[in-house]
């Protein structure tokens, strides 16, 4: 690694400054506001919130690295890979809405009984395999469990919102019921508070979501158009 690569990074895990008492990591700080801007984007159904969540993912590991969170490291490994599937899937319109709503966003609905059960299936599998793999070798996680339940239900959230499914909102506010004391107890102070502005938008963008899948419903089938906005 270069000394210049080494610097930036360094400057990544140095201190922004301090809330209720505990110190604040830039990364952690610049990693979280960009990941509520990639929610508030998802929120649009702009084909950008891949992006940012890519960046997010990328500055994230650096604040948890500094943390010696592994299972976050992993996790954001994790958004990187995912979020560049769901910005290809955005992008060449295949998201299984089958089209795109007014406006040139992507269209949504809710998720079939069978997408529901292997969603829950897949979450609960997961965490089971990677809180055993944790468990096993507890110097990837201090905290195993909690850390497996918000590596999996990260990931079945992103799965749903690349395949625009209104079940993606009530997955990260399962992961955020986890991810708000943990954060808190792991010393990722900004982490905790972003947390609770993500259930804000979490709310609002279920509610969204929901509202744009019952008109859909009740609408002819849209078709793809152009690129996304």
């Amino acid at each position: 690694m270069s000394a210049t690569t080494t610097g930036a990074l360094g400057w990544l895990n140095t201190e922004a400054g301090q809330v209720l008492g505990q110190h604040i990591l830039w990364s952690d700080m610049i990693g979280n506001i960009l990941g509520l801007v990639a929610l508030a984007l998802g929120w649009r159904r702009s084909l950008w919130t891949w992006p940012a969540q890519l960046a997010s993912g990328l500055v994230l590991v650096a604040a948890y690295s500094a943390a010696h969170l592994s299972g976050g490291v992993g996790k954001q490994l994790l958004v990187i890979a995912v979020a560049g599937w769901g910005w290809r899937r955005w992008r060449n319109g295949r998201t299984e809405a089958a089209g795109r709503a007014a406006g040139g966003a992507v269209a949504v609905r809710f998720a079939t009984g069978r997408e529901r059960i292997a969603l829950l299936a897949g979450t609960a599998a997961g965490t089971l395999a990677v809180g055993a793999l944790f468990t096993a070798l507890p110097q990837l996680s201090w905290n195993p469990w909690p850390d497996a339940y918000i590596f999996t239900g990260t990931l079945a959230a992103m799965v749903a919102q690349a395949r625009g499914l209104v079940e993606f909102w009530f997955a990260w506010l399962l992961v955020d019921l986890v991810g708000v004391p943990l954060a808190f107890s792991s010393g990722l102070a900004f982490s905790g508070l972003v947390y609770v502005i993500y259930l804000a938008l979490v709310l609002w963008g279920a509610r969204d979501w929901w509202l744009r899948s019952r008109a859909r419903t009740a609408a002819p089938a849209p078709v793809w158009e152009g690129a996304l906005s």
